[in-house]
């Protein structure tokens, strides 16, 4: 009997079938990408751009008390990275992803066009699902402050998903100004609630 793949019969990504294949990073698999690759490239996306846009109910945040998480918004552009896997790898990969991105179905599995040094490549990627109940449109950088201060979940604090994201992306000279600006507010928080607290 063979055993139903968890994108199959479904709109969104199929693996090549005996070729590697690009996956694209913009968040936390940039630093835990958690799957077996042969290379990492820089990658530019065009036509999306990284926002904490999702309320977390499970990996860093609850129901009762929500976090939020990145995703793929339209509009603007995001610089990333493409991890490269191999063919041997591809439906193990594949299944990966769906579990750990999927598991709430807040976003559209797609392929993407990804520019890098190796050329225009299709990567496989998540952009938000916009007609989704955990979708939290584009929030004020005060509200997304708030939530991201407030959220905490299996997967740990939306401080160090932040944070972890911010300090990758300095890294790598990818310097997002909106994610940046949105890290020092929550700093500025968090040393006013310190001080006060004394």
């Amino acid at each position: 009997m063979t055993s139903i793949k968890p994108w199959q019969g479904k709109p969104g990504l199929d693996p090549p079938k005996g070729e590697d294949f690009w996956v694209f990073g913009y968040g936390s698999l940039i630093w835990r990408p958690g799957f077996p690759h042969v290379e990492v490239r820089a990658g530019l996306l065009r036509g999306y751009h990284r926002r904490f846009c999702l309320y977390s109910h499970l990996y860093r945040g609850t129901p009762e008390c929500p976090g939020l998480v990145l995703g793929l918004a339209r509009g603007g552009s995001c610089r990333g990275l493409i991890f490269r896997v191999p063919a041997s790898e591809g439906e193990a990969v594949m299944a990966y992803l769906y579990e750990r991105e999927m598991v709430m179905g807040t976003y559209h599995p797609r392929w993407l066009t990804v520019d890098a040094e190796v050329g225009r490549v299709a990567a496989a990627g998540f952009v938000v699902d916009t007609t989704h109940p955990q979708y939290a449109g584009k929030l004020s950088e005060r509200e997304t402050a708030r939530l991201v201060l407030q959220g905490h979940g299996k997967g740990g604090s939306c401080v160090e998903y932040l944070r972890n994201t911010v300090h990758h992306l300095e890294a790598l000279d990818m310097h997002d100004r909106a994610l940046h600006s949105l890290l020092r507010t929550v700093e500025a928080e968090q040393q006013a609630e310190g001080a006060g607290a004394q």
